[in-house]
């Protein structure tokens, strides 16, 4: 009798154990949110993951190897400021893509150098910066001015 009960506790204690492993799997995928951008060509959808807090932003996309197409992050800096980004740890050669908070796009650095510790300034106020693989704004005609479509920005 004593030892069903141990073998009874073992297995729940596994089930239990089993259960937290997986939702803290489950919980470390990042979350995708569409972003989309209007340009004389069109206009085109990005699924982004979120960098909302101090910790998300200084990581940012470091240490990933690859970055699809259509993929990217946004990095919420919570209002309209001067943003300095850098590509440290960065295998990827990126566009950051600057943006107000009316989703107006201020300024674009395409091609960011990976690996680099070089200083990429928004050259003003922004409220965000979207970083995608090198050569999309080029490729999708993406230009200061385009408009922005996402929950964080509000039209004025």
């Amino acid at each position: 009798m004593r030892i069903a009960f141990l073998r009874t506790l073992v297995l729940g204690l596994l089930l239990v154990f089993g259960a937290v492993v997986s939702g803290a799997a489950v919980s470390g995928a990042a979350v995708l949110q569409t972003v989309e951008i209007a340009t004389r060509s069109g206009v085109h959808a990005f699924s982004v993951e979120m960098a909302t807090n101090d910790a998300e932003r200084a990581k940012g996309l470091m240490y990933r190897k690859e970055l699809p197409e259509g993929r990217g992050m946004l990095f919420d800096f919570g209002r309209d400021q001067e943003v300095s980004m850098w590509m440290k740890n960065t295998y990827v050669s990126l566009d950051m893509i600057f943006i107000r908070a009316d989703g107006r796009i201020a300024r674009i650095a395409e091609n960011t150098e990976p690996l680099s510790t070089r200083i990429v300034s928004s050259g003003g106020p922004v409220r965000a910066v979207l970083e995608v693989v090198a050569g999309t704004a080029r490729k999708l005609g993406i230009a200061p001015g385009d408009r922005v479509a996402h929950p964080l920005f509000q039209p004025r």
